[in-house]
């Protein structure tokens, strides 16, 4: 791809041309309106127009998956016609502006009259526009020294009951947890900063134990601190976060939003826990909203050092083709045109998970480069806390060796004992 672009592909679809849609949508998110304004000289329209690179027709439908007013005025019937379309944006049109970059790539294309359906993809950047942005400040070989774990995956949980608990009892918990020997610890999604559990109060409480569990054993446990809020209240989380000896924190990407998130990077040296509760508003209708990949591209260049993935077997919808895609991607580059892979980000697995899923997981990831987060798994285990992060350990020994886990636990008490419990 050109220096000097920025390539958006889509999933389109309209009872008109494709051809004529994509240069629709080229021309409105660019130096194009619906009608050809003063001003709009060929010179400013071959520096500033983006352009069609592609249409490949599909396969198309019976019936429209979204309703269109503006179609229905005209009385344009079927049939419903799909295509994938790309598109190249001059980079000059955004500048090191990553609202806007994602205001030309999806902005007011949801809202064409002329499309019944419409997906971005996926996001395209070159190296030179990456390395305008932010990077993993801590990323993956960041997250394994900060913890002193190496070749395996990291294994964490999720402080249960998700939210209620008191800056006490989720302290007399985080210690319970390092004790039972997990790398990771994070806040649930919506325990940020409630009445009952401040985080002025919940951060020092939790950190004393944690900072007490390394000085005595020399292990060091991560707690994702959920500092989601308004971007100065944030940075003035992660400040306490620093302050009190944490390594990470994290926040809700989609109700924090990509300007936060990278003011957050900016303001903090801790790694950056990625949470993207809500991507199914995104992404679950298959003709609607921003699909993984593209999204991924857009919150990594706010600099995040971890990124949900959701987990294969667990309880949310994703089919786990799509998990293992997004878990893969995240291992990746994030420019088309360099093998960078200290501009990887760490794939956090959750939903659900427990040792039986760890060797799927594992093949999912194509190697030992992730999170893998088990609550229940953990916490839920029969014979304790303890043995269920043994339980994983094992699991993932097993994996390691090429072992089927059922042969596996015949001499491993913990995994034996969480395949009878959780089931296959």
């Amino acid at each position: 791809m050109r220096p000097d672009t920025i390539e958006a592909s889509y999933l389109v679809e309209t009872p008109l041309d494709p051809e004529r849609v994509a240069a629709i949508m080229a021309g409105e998110q660019s130096s194009g309106t619906f009608v050809r304004v003063a001003g709009e000289t060929d010179a400013l329209r071959e520096r500033a127009a983006a352009k069609v690179l592609s249409v490949e027709e599909i396969e198309g439908a019976s019936s429209p998956s979204l309703s269109s007013a503006y179609l229905e005025r005209k009385q344009l019937p079927g049939p419903w016609r799909r295509a994938i379309v790309r598109i190249a944006y001059p980079v000059a049109n955004i500048g090191t502006n990553l609202p806007t970059l994602a205001a030309t790539v999806a902005g007011n294309l949801y809202d064409l009259g002329e499309v019944t359906g419409l997906r971005l993809i996926k996001v395209a950047l070159p190296q030179a526009y990456r390395d305008r942005f932010e990077r993993p400040l801590v990323g993956i070989e960041g997250t394994r020294k900060r913890v002193g774990a190496y070749e395996r995956p990291l294994f964490g949980t999720i402080i249960k009951p998700n939210v209620g608990m008191r800056p006490r009892e989720i302290a007399d918990l985080a210690e319970l947890l390092c004790e039972a020997g997990v790398d990771f610890i994070k806040d649930d999604e919506i325990c940020a900063d409630p009445d009952h559990a401040r985080l002025a109060e919940r951060v020092p409480a939790v950190m004393a134990r944690v900072r007490a569990f390394r000085d005595r054993t020399g292990r060091n446990v991560m707690v994702a601190f959920n500092i989601t809020d308004e971007t100065d209240a944030m940075r003035h989380h992660a400040d306490l976060v620093e302050k009190e000896g944490g390594t990470c924190v994290m926040a809700s990407l989609n109700w924090c939003g990509l300007s936060a998130m990278q003011s957050l990077r900016r303001a903090t040296p801790l790694a950056v826990h990625g949470h993207r509760n809500g991507f199914g508003a995104f992404a679950r209708h298959p003709l609607l909203g921003i699909g993984f990949d593209a999204y991924q591209a857009l919150y990594r260049l706010a600099g995040i050092d971890h990124m949900h993935v959701h987990g294969i077997g667990g309880k949310f919808s994703d089919r786990a083709e799509e998990v293992e895609a997004a878990a893969r991607r995240c291992l990746q580059p994030l420019a088309v045109d360099a093998p960078d892979a200290s501009d990887a980000v760490m794939p956090a697995f959750s939903s659900g998970q427990w040792a039986g899923t760890l060797p799927v997981t594992a093949k999912a990831a194509g190697s030992g480069d992730f999170l893998f987060m088990a609550g229940g798994g953990i916490l839920a285990h029969p014979d304790g806390p303890a043995a269920g992060v043994k339980s994983l350990r094992q699991a993932w020994d097993a994996v390691a060796a090429g072992e089927d886990l059922d042969t596996a636990a015949a001499n491993r008490p913990e995994l034996a004992a969480a395949i009878d419990f959780f089931g296959h």
